[in-house]
């Protein structure tokens, strides 16, 4: 057979087909020319070796994506029974592919691995929510030895390159087409051998320590805001470079106010009679300042009054968001003689046009009854 054929067109697929495509194709070529079914026919035997070649290869998502990248040549020199001596062209093929997925390719020297990232929960007011705060925390972290550097060997002698993996930190090691790739079991594919560890962080370059640090909360911020401190994290072995401290918020249930991004919402209870002749009311801010909110006559629970710029400041930005205050009209409980007579007065001049809406209600509620 000629192996220069293109498997997808010996396969009778796209090069974009998915799997299940490709299978499908391959089982209906297959019975077409198995030599059961074509005795003696020798077209039909070497297309039914040629789609099962192109099969073996295309049903592996590895080999696919070699063949995907180079053609036949990705097997030329790897393929079928290739012994250790004449498997180079492929093991080259297969690290400039499959590289990134084993540390960005294996030929350079060893990456020092960066430090992991670190976690801290804080919890903060709403009003330092507004305001924004300085403040300090404490964590425990892996930080870098003082004694050794961080180089994690001894005051005055350094670490050697690893002979087992020639300072690349990975070892190869062939199994049939491909080569595998694992960290060095000498050097824990750091790439480098200390003969002589420092003895304070023994050899790890890093020791636990307890910092201190400053940490700035701009104005603005609200729950799950992240503030990242740079190189505050876990240090890297060996001087490796250290990880980050990211610091999550999380804001404090307030009394008075619910917020929603930079609006705040208060609620407001207020008498019948302020309801009903108006006037105003005065709620503090958490900008330190006091917001008179006028309140129209005969206004009704659930009533929304907004005070523009009373709100939280935006974040990293200008302005302010809204202060809404939801209006609740509160019925009296106790009453004194005097304000009992003055009401039952009040109701004997009703007309039912002071609340148009109940009237409304008990109209429909008759003329339902009537027509029913």
């Amino acid at each position: 057979m000629s192996t220069q054929i293109d498997y997808y067109e010996l396969l009778e697929c796209e090069r974009t087909a998915d799997a299940a495509t490709i299978k499908s194709s391959y089982r209906k070529l297959a019975m077409k020319y198995h030599p059961d079914k074509n005795a003696g026919c020798k077209d039909s035997e070497a297309k039914f070796k040629a789609v099962s070649e192109a099969y073996d290869c295309l049903k592996d998502p590895q080999k696919r994506a070699a063949y995907d990248r180079f053609g036949h040549a990705a097997f030329q020199n790897g393929g079928g029974g290739a012994g250790p001596q004449d498997f180079g062209g492929f093991s080259d093929i297969f690290e400039s592919v499959f590289g990134e997925f084993m540390g960005g390719g294996g030929r350079g020297r060893a990456q020092p691995r960066r430090g992991a990232d670190l976690r801290y929960d804080m919890e903060i007011s709403l009003e330092e929510a507004f305001h924004g705060k300085s403040t300090e925390i404490t964590v425990d972290v892996s930080a870098e030895c003082d004694t050794c550097h961080g180089s994690g060997a001894k005051p005055g002698t350094k670490a050697s390159t690893c002979r087992q993996c020639g300072g690349h930190g990975k070892v190869r090691a062939q199994q049939g087409f491909f080569v595998v790739e694992r960290a060095c079991p000498v050097c824990q594919g750091s790439g480098q051998v200390i003969a002589d560890p420092c003895t304070d962080c023994r050899g790890e370059g890093r020791v636990e320590k307890t910092k201190t640090l400053k940490v700035d909360v701009p104005p603005g911020v609200d729950e799950g805001t992240r503030i990242r401190l740079t190189g505050e994290g876990e240090a890297g072995p060996r001087g490796a470079p250290a990880g980050d401290l990211y610091i999550f918020l999380h804001v404090k249930r307030h009394a008075i106010f619910e917020r929603e991004g930079t609006t705040l919402f208060a609620r407001a209870p207020i008498s019948f009679t302020t309801a009903a002749l108006g006037g105003s009311l005065s709620i503090p801010g958490l900008d330190g300042k006091t917001h008179e909110v006028r309140i129209p006559a005969g206004i009704q629970s659930g009533k929304q009054l907004r005070q523009r710029g009373a709100g939280m400041p935006v974040l990293q930005g200008r302005g302010h968001g809204d202060l809404v205050v939801q209006i609740e009209v509160e019925t009296p409980t106790r009453l004194t003689t005097r304000q009992r007579e003055l009401l039952e007065l009040f109701r004997e001049t009703e007309t039912g046009e002071e609340c148009p809406a109940s009237q409304g209600f008990f109209s429909k509620l008759k003329s339902a009854i009537v027509g029913e």
